[in-house]
C-alpha cells in the first residue's frame, strides 16, 4: 500500500474512533489466543468437584460441565477459530482471486462458463452444502477449514471479475498486449496489483464470514470435536446449561460477536481507505 492509502487509513480511523476499539479487540484476542499457554490450567483437565462454577478470583470465566476453566479454553478456542477463518479465508481468496481473473480476462466463452460456475454455488445456500459435506467427511480442524473455503470464493470471484474486466480496457493493458507481452505476465504485472485493494477488502470481510460458519458448525456439532474447543463448540457445549450457567454461553457469544463486528469495521474503513473518490477529497 502506497503513502495516499495509508493517509486515508489513518484518516478513516481519527475520523471513526470505532475503528481504533476494532482493531484493539482484534489484536488483544490474537494476542491472548497466541499466549494461552501462559494459563496456569490446563483447557482439557477435569476436576469434578469443580463443575459449574460461576466467574470467580481462582476461575474468571468459571468452569464448564467437567470442571474445565472456561478462560483457558476460551483462549484456546480463540486459538482454533481465528485459525480456523484465517486459513479459510486464504484458500478462499485464492481460488476466488483465481477464477475472477481469469473468468474477467479471458472473456468469451471460458468467462461464460466459469461465471455459470459461480452462479451454479451461489444458488444453493453454501451453509446446507457444508452441513451435507459435513455428515460424510469426519469432523476435524483440517475438514473444516476446506469446506469453509471452498465454499465461500463465489463473491471474491465476482467482485475480482468485475475489477478485471475494467483494469483489462485500459491503455497500459492494451499495450502490453499489443507488445506482445504473454497473457500471464499481463495479469501478474499490470492488473494483479490493481485489483490487490478489492481482495484485501474482500478478503477481511470473509474472514468474519468463515468465523460465523466455523461457529455455526461446531454448534451444531458437526464442527471441532471433543476434547477441543472452540468458540462455536463451546456454546453447543453451553445449550443444556442455559439456566444452570448463564455463563457459558455468554463469554464465546461475545467473543464472536466482538470478532465478526470488528473485522467488519475493519473491511469498511480499508475499502473507505481504497475508494478513489474518497482519495480524491
Amino acid at each position: 500500500m502506497n503513502k495516499r492509502i495509508w493517509d486515508n487509513l489513518l484518516r478513516g480511523l481519527l475520523l471513526r474512533k470505532i475503528g481504533f476499539v476494532a482493531l484493539g479487540l482484534l489484536a488483544l484476542f490474537l494476542i491472548a489466543s497466541i499466549l494461552a499457554f501462559l494459563s496456569p490450567y490446563d483447557p482439557n483437565q477435569i476436576v469434578v468437584q469443580d463443575r459449574l462454577q460461576a466467574p470467580n478470583a481462582s476461575h474468571w470465566f468459571g468452569t464448564d460441565d467437567y470442571g474445565r476453566d472456561y478462560f483457558t479454553r476460551a483462549l484456546y478456542g480463540g486459538r482454533i477459530s481465528l485459525s480456523v477463518a484465517f486459513l479459510a479465508m486464504l484458500i478462499a481468496t485464492v481460488v476466488g482471486t483465481a477464477i475472477g481473473t481469469i473468468s474477467g480476462y479471458a472473456g468469451g466463452r471460458v468467462d461464460a462458463l466459469l461465471m455459470r460456475l459461480v452462479d451454479i454455488f451461489m444458488s444453493v445456500p453454501s451453509f446446507l452444502i457444508m452441513l451435507i459435506i459435513s455428515v460424510y467427511f469426519k469432523p476435524g480442524i483440517q475438514n473444516i477449514i476446506l469446506i469453509i473455503g471452498l465454499l465461500t470464493w463465489m463473491n471474491i470471484a465476482r467482485l475480482v471479475r468485475a475489477e478485471t474486466l475494467s483494469i483489462k480496457e485500459r491503455e497500459y493493458v492494451l499495450y502490453a498486449k499489443v507488445s506482445g507481452q504473454s497473457a500471464f505476465k499481463t495479469v501478474t504485472m499490470h492488473i494483479f496489483p490493481n485489483i490487490i485493494s478489492t481482495v484485501i477488502v474482500a478478503a477481511t470481510i470473509n474472514i468474519a464470514t468463515a468465523i460465523l460458519m466455523e461457529s455455526s458448525l461446531s454448534f451444531l456439532g458437526l464442527g471441532i470435536q471433543q476434547p477441543n474447543s472452540s468458540w462455536g463448540s463451546m456454546l453447543n457445549n453451553a445449550q443444556g446449561y442455559i439456566g444452570e450457567a448463564p455463563h457459558l454461553a455468554l463469554f464465546p457469544g461475545i467473543f464472536i460477536l466482538l470478532t465478526v463486528l470488528s473485522f467488519n469495521v475493519l473491511g469498511d474503513l480499508l475499502r473507505i481507505a481504497f475508494e478513489p473518490r474518497v482519495n480524491q477529497r
